[in-house]
């Protein structure tokens, strides 16, 4: 009785596998871009993607080898182009109907976090939006410097206790990050910075999700369940954590968003926009909306975990970075103070921090992936020569590409910034290079934000509060801090030493103890 049932599926499950070897087989044989080089594959089912994600500089290894241009392989061996050649770039951005998110992609990011922005792409992208806009922004700059304060007063004590405290503040910025997104995005406590409250069931499902030692693993088989249908029957590894997850984003989901229905009904149409959370603005616009331009309940769900995601990940992993550059560079760290306490008081609006030139010059984010919609030609500002010896102008990109855009090479490249594109220099903004005029983003001439309409104002609220506050001094040698991935994004960790794999240990002082 097992046999028979049994034998068809795993009968299916080979067809499925070697149809995808089949599919994966002919697009590499027939692409038009068979003939651009590029690294060795360790492996036929996960291509070059584990590597990747233990080493995010190995992109960079690749580049000085084969050039701006050039293919290494995904998971089950689906070839990815890699490109950093500006006018390649500038085009894959600025034509977001042809280069989109790929299927699986978003199925991935659906299946975790429902229909909210980081599962949809155009038009329904578009129609989410609105909720994100500077207004609401504004609302809510205000609850990170609460936040940040409150991280401040917190040091403050320890630092009390012993000046030249060692500190790991990597631990204390998520914390921090947490417990704004929280009240800032959907009016939930996670009570982060309490250290006598019991841990969050919410907080500890995600850290398990994102930081635990097998949550690279953990991705690449959600991503692997995404790309072939088939293998969503399987309990891959990471699956109950993952559906835990999903669980309990979407209880705790429902149950505030009914809060805030309720809210919002009693209210009225009079008060829309009052909340401060933007769970509340969201429904409270949905409320008084047309109806096609409204959130489903389910979309509206949706959008908790994207806040989290959004704002908390990105913000306490820019945040340390930032602050483990400033340790290292005491020039910058005073000037940078010295500009913070010209504003005189400890709650600055969005203005205040806008008008700071030296604090808007200070990306978690490795890379960026696309797909092509449709057969496209790739423009090229430096030919490209081929293994045959033949120059190109342009490159054809059949449809179903995927494109690999690497934001963090392209942020620190030598050709673009100069020959001290890696080292923390702040006043290289005050006379950008000729050459990053051609980078397509929206800040800064960089991609952190891969041209899209963001700018981090929590980070500059963060930044504000604590250097006014501390001067900081490197807690470890600066060989022993490292990126560790996770998705997209890379975290400092310690990679040598006693402290290895402790996040970014910092010694604090009391600035005011300096006067």
């Amino acid at each position: 009785m097992i046999l028979q049932v049994l034998v068809p599926l795993v009968g299916t499950l080979l067809f499925y596998i070697l149809y995808h070897v089949g599919e994966v087989l002919y697009h590499n044989l027939t692409s038009p871009l068979r003939h651009v080089g590029g690294p060795k594959s360790p492996s036929i089912l996960v291509g070059n993607f584990k590597e990747m994600a233990e080493n995010p500089v190995l992109t960079k290894q690749w580049r000085d080898e084969f050039g701006s241009n050039f293919r290494f392989k995904g998971l089950f061996s689906v070839r990815e182009f890699h490109t950093s050649d500006l006018k390649a770039v500038t085009h894959i951005v600025t034509n977001g109907s042809v280069y989109q998110k790929a299927p699986a992609v978003l199925v991935n990011s659906q299946r975790l976090l429902g229909k909210g922005l980081l599962g949809v792409e155009r038009n329904e992208h578009k129609r989410q939006n609105p909720a994100f806009g500077v207004m609401q922004i504004r609302l809510v700059t205000e609850i990170f410097l609460e936040k940040a304060v409150q991280l401040r007063d917190i040091w403050s004590q320890q630092v009390e206790k012993e000046n030249g405290a060692r500190i790991e503040v990597l631990s204390w910025l998520r914390k921090m990050t947490l417990d704004v997104i929280g009240q800032a995005g959907f009016n939930y406590q996670f009570h982060g910075l309490e250290l006598d409250h019991k841990p969050d069931e919410l907080s500890e499902v995600f850290t398990e999700l994102f930081h635990s030692p097998q949550s690279n693993r953990n991705t690449r088989f959600r991503l692997s369940q995404a790309m072939v249908p088939i293998l969503r029957l399987v309990p891959v590894p990471g699956w109950k954590i993952t559906a835990e997850a999903h669980r309990k984003m979407t209880a705790t989901g429902s149950q505030l968003v009914s809060e805030s229905k309720a809210r919002a009904t009693a209210e009225g149409e009079k008060t829309v926009g009052s909340g401060r959370d933007l769970l509340s603005l969201i429904v409270k616009a949905n409320l008084f909306t047309t109806e096609s331009q409204r959130l489903d309940e389910a979309e509206v769900i949706a959008q908790i975990p994207t806040f989290f995601l959004a704002g908390h990940e990105t913000t306490s992993a820019a945040a340390a970075w930032a602050l483990h550059a400033l340790s290292h560079d005491q020039r910058v760290q005073k000037k940078l103070r010295e500009e913070l306490l010209t504003i005189s008081t400890d709650n600055p609006t969005m203005d205040d921090l806008n008008s700071l030139p030296y604090l808007e010059m200070h990306s978690p984010a490795v890379f960026a992936r696309r797909m092509a919609m449709q057969d496209d030609v790739l423009p090229l500002s430096k030919p490209y020569i081929d293994r045959e010896g033949k120059s190109h102008d342009s490159l054809p990109i059949p449809k179903g590409q995927m494109m690999h855009v690497p934001i963090l090479a392209i942020n620190t490249d030598k050709e673009i910034w100069g020959e001290d594109a890696h080292e923390f220099r702040p006043e290289r903004w005050e006379k950008i290079p000729e050459r990053a005029s051609a980078v397509p983003g929206v800040w800064a001439n960089l991609m952190t934000f891969f041209a899209g309409p963001h700018n981090c104002h929590r980070l500059k609220a963060l930044l504000f509060t604590l250097i006014r506050a501390f001067e900081f001094e490197p807690g470890v040698p600066k060989n022993q801090i490292g990126p560790m991935m996770s998705g997209i994004l890379q975290r400092p960790t310690v990679i040598g030493g006693s402290h290895q794999g402790s996040g970014l240990p910092l010694i604090l002082e009391s600035y005011n103890a300096q006067l």
